[in-house]
């Protein structure tokens, strides 16, 4: 099968979100053959340059979200001046997708066509970004904004909001404009993503937007990946820019509709966690089509310290993160005077780690103010616990230590986990806790805040309390200092659970399987040919188009969902619905190809090797 991986901000460049799981899901479904296609965030982040691709990486293109105009180096489109007619059909499509945006809550159809016609008009006359950023294009929003009907927020729009507001929308549509969407599928690695099989997006937003295109425009299905949910990224960076209101509203307006149609074509979206998952159902997701992957983490490097009979330090309590206010260390800290007071010999050591995400580092605004956090932290630990010495001419020590994660005196993440008895998460905001995790992977007991995707990780083998509540946090730690027995069975069903839910196999497993469903279900029709370019005249089977009662939804099963809105002749066949004799000629596929499935295998044959593949 030939996968589309698309990407912001991550994969394959070595920093980003997501590149080490989307590493791990291509090494893992070797099988298979991916073309990438990433949207890079900074030049920093291009300079750092990509991960080492394996093999069955065929294809990558990629295009900058940050540079002022839109030139996309070597693998895009730029796109030049419209003539008078596409202007004013641009004009128009604008208008429509301006007026969708600023209007009521009924638009969303009326927001679909307009970016569908935008997209079509793109591919006629090689990009919009001129157009994008004209002053027809900030007209076209100052008329919106004063429109009756208009929202209430983005009334008051001066002409600086207008064009702040239309920068970004040129940004998030500047996928629109590349050339990535052509449907030759001759040879390996040829073509564009109308020649491949599926699209995964590996978030939301503008990384979704070529997955649209290309099933607007070839059919192909699209799978979405939430694991960090983008719209509620996008809200909380409005607020951190310090966007005026009313261009703080009309973009969130824009990425809600946009999010909303991303959910509506989708085939299946799979969220990381139920926090993510509850993001999407309220932006209009349809619940049939979610289906919760937890991320997968590489268990076997936490394996010795988890299989360890030494527990670690029993006073100890241990935290680990990146540097960042949300972590609210301040909390941390008072919560740890209070443990003294109950506990005298306890010590906490908070090992961290500069944000470096899309290329950021020491010298980047994040870069400064994680920088000035810490060292308001440090004051804070300075003037909570003065240096403690044993005699009169003995130095003193404090005991709460300051660490940076891959220094000598914390190397290693495991052995970090492994020097305390407790590790504590004190967030107020938080998305899927990597670190309570590999702190459970380690066999760890944890305190935790009731933030994010928590509670679901723990599962109860932890204890959690209220964010920003020092005295319960200290209550906890406390309770598991005093109590060894207790913190061994906990750290013990920690770690069972995390084998059991958040490792890279059952991850890879899963989408295995629902790359295969999708692909069963929604088949993308195109004339299959060999790696020559030679017609193969029965690569389909003639009863795959044929309309019948299999088109009908499947009753308990999945479908009927994924058929809805098809048309009766592009239905999948009776094979393909969600009973045991689907799942057999589904696992048949999944080790050599070889043996049963019936016409099963043989039309999925039909879709995948439509270019000469036969392993995939």
């Amino acid at each position: 099968m030939r996968i589309g991986l698309l990407t912001e901000g991550g994969y394959p460049y070595v920093s980003g979100e997501a590149r080490l799981w989307c590493d791990r899901l291509v090494r893992g479904l070797e099988q298979h053959e991916f073309d990438i296609y990433a949207l890079s965030r900074s030049q920093e982040q291009e300079d750092a340059g990509w991960l080492e691709l394996p093999p069955q990486v065929g294809l990558v293109r990629t295009a900058p979200l940050w540079t002022a105009r839109t030139g996309t180096g070597d693998d895009g489109a730029c796109g030049g001046a419209l003539g008078r007619r596409a202007r004013r059909r641009f004009a128009a499509l604008y208008a429509e997708l301006a007026e969708a945006v600023i209007g009521g809550p009924d638009e969303a159809d009326r927001f679909a066509s307009a970016l569908y016609g935008l997209a079509e008009l793109a591919r006629d006359e090689g990009g919009l970004g001129p157009a994008l950023r004209s002053e027809t294009a900030v007209r076209i929003l100052e008329r919106a904004c004063r429109a009756p009907g208009a929202r209430r927020a983005a009334r008051g729009a001066r002409v600086p909001d207008l064009l702040a507001f239309a920068a970004e929308v040129e940004c998030a549509l500047r996928p629109l404009s590349l050339d990535w969407y052509d449907d030759a599928s001759g040879g390996s690695g040829g073509g564009g993503l109308g020649a491949v099989d599926l699209c995964h997006a590996t978030s939301g937003g503008s990384a979704a937007l070529p997955g649209l295109i290309a099933k607007r425009f070839h059919g192909v299905p699209l799978l979405v990946t939430e694991y960090g949910v983008r719209l509620r990224a996008r809200y909380i960076a409005a607020g951190d820019a310090e966007l005026s209101a009313p261009v703080r509203a009309l973009l969130a307006a824009f990425h809600g509709r946009l999010a909303a149609e991303v959910y509506r074509q989708a085939a299946v979206i799979t969220p990381g966690n139920a926090h993510a998952r509850r993001w999407q159902e309220r932006c209009g997701a349809d619940r049939a089509k979610l289906r919760t992957v937890h991320p997968g983490m590489e268990a076997s490097r936490f394996a010795e310290v988890g299989e360890r009979e030494e527990p670690g330090e029993p006073d100890t309590l241990v935290w680990v993160g990146r540097i960042d206010p949300s972590k609210d260390l301040i909390s941390l800290l008072h919560a740890f005077a209070e443990v003294r007071k109950e506990e005298p010999g306890a010590r906490l050591r908070i090992v961290g780690a500069m944000p470096t995400d899309s290329g950021s580092g020491s010298g980047s605004g994040e870069g400064r103010e994680a920088e000035a956090y810490l060292g308001h932290c440090k004051a804070l630990a300075a003037q909570l616990f003065p240096d403690e010495a044993t005699g009169l001419h003995a130095m003193g020590e404090n005991p709460v230590s300051f660490e940076e994660l891959g220094a000598p005196e914390a190397p290693g993440l495991a052995e970090v986990y492994g020097s305390g008895s407790v590790v504590v998460l004190s967030s107020v905001v938080e998305g899927f806790p990597i670190s309570l995790v590999e702190a459970m992977f380690c066999g760890r007991a944890t305190v935790s805040t009731d933030v994010g995707a928590v509670v679901e990780v723990i599962g109860g083998t932890g204890l959690v309390v209220p964010p920003r509540n020092p005295r319960a946090l200290a209550e906890a730690c406390v309770a598991l200092l005093r109590d060894s027995d207790r913190r061994e069975r906990l750290g013990a069903a920690a770690r069972a659970r995390a084998l059991e839910l958040f490792t890279v196999e059952q991850n890879v497993t899963a989408f295995r399987g629902i790359y295969l469903e999708i692909v069963s279900h929604c088949p993308v029709r195109r004339e299959a040919v060999d790696d020559a370019g030679e017609p193969r005249p029965f690569a389909h089977p003639p009863e795959a188009h044929v309309p019948g009662r299999w088109t009908a939804p499947a009753a308990g099963g999945i479908g009927g969902t994924w058929l809805a809105g098809r048309s009766s002749g592009a239905g999948a066949p009776s094979w393909a619905s969600a009973s045991g004799d689907s799942r057999d000629s589904r696992d048949s596929r999944d080790g050599d190809g070889g043996g049963g499935g019936g016409g099963g295998r043989e039309e999925l044959a039909g879709v995948t090797r439509g270019r000469g593949e036969g392993d995939a």
